[in-house]
């Protein structure tokens, strides 16, 4: 699953930059082939309508959309590392908006977070590059404010994912024809690439592997399941030098060392041990 995820971003960057798909476009289209293909688990209409619209959009569109703008600048692996901010930012949100209380210790892991995603925000040496990656930093803010209240919602994860495609589209795709040009040009001139990324995205990715991770966020503690995706910028980082030739600098390794530690202080409790949770859960 990390995998995939890794290769996502990658793929992504790709798409956005080396091919230049205008941003909203490469996340309306996958939006949309999201809702086509999970069109039959749209009904019946939700209850909480407007809560569902709003928080499937910021869970799907509304961060992938951002995340895309972002990668038009910022390199995947740089762009993975920022991504960690989602972790200390869920746990803020979870604090205004639901009551929890954050002792010394996770306050200091989101501080080490947060430190650790400035200083690989301030890495890339020309300023364009950082402020792609000042964007990615808000894709995980919208988020993670998504996350946090995802649980509120009474849907299976087929209908989380769809009603994510149907809110994505109809927001993104007049956004893309108002803002961008060139979007008909430029998916044609991608040719089959630009075919095959686009159904990895939304296929294997957004159907596939997000309908799982929904799955075990509803069945699955998330401080047992968060630390288990921090392989994600790892594999990100290897498969940007390796498959994109990106350059890894020191200091974006040592900031994204220090997020990762600060995350891991975030999400994994003193006496308890993640794995053994998850593994005797899923036994149960």
């Amino acid at each position: 699953m990390c995998m995939l995820w890794a290769l996502n971003m990658i793929v992504s960057r790709m798409v956005v930059g080396d091919m230049a798909i205008p941003p909203l476009w490469f996340a309306a289209l996958r939006s949309l082939i999201v809702m086509l293909v999970l069109l039959p688990w749209l009904w019946p209409i939700p209850k909480s309508f407007l809560r569902v619209l709003l928080v499937t959009f910021a869970i799907g569109g509304g961060g992938l959309a951002l995340m895309f703008i972002g990668l038009r600048d910022a390199t995947a692996s740089a762009a993975s590392v920022v991504g960690l901010a989602s972790a200390p930012i869920t746990v803020i949100f979870a604090v205004i908006f639901l009551g929890e209380v954050v002792r010394w210790r996770r306050a200091a892991g989101i501080a080490l977070t947060f430190v650790g995603v400035t200083v690989t925000i301030a890495s890339p040496q020309d300023m364009q590059a950082s402020l792609g990656l000042v964007v990615i930093f808000a894709s995980a803010i919208v988020s993670s404010l998504g996350a946090v209240f995802l649980k509120t919602l009474e849907l299976s994860p087929m209908r989380l994912q769809a009603w994510s495609g149907f809110s994505s589209t109809a927001a993104l795709l007049p956004l893309s024809f108002l803002l961008e040009t060139g979007q008909v040009e430029t998916a044609s001139a991608g040719g089959w690439g630009f075919a095959a990324a686009l159904i990895y995205s939304a296929l294997v990715v957004s159907i596939l592997v997000h309908t799982l991770y929904f799955r075990m966020l509803q069945t699955h503690d998330v401080n047992v399941l968060a630390p288990l995706t921090l392989m994600t910028p790892v594999f990100a980082v290897i498969a940007g030098v390796l498959i994109n030739g990106e350059q890894v600098g020191l200091p974006m390794l040592f900031g994204g060392l220090i997020a990762l530690v600060g995350v891991l202080v975030i999400l994994v409790r003193p006496g308890t041990s993640p794995f053994k949770r998850l593994f005797m859960r899923s036994r149960v």
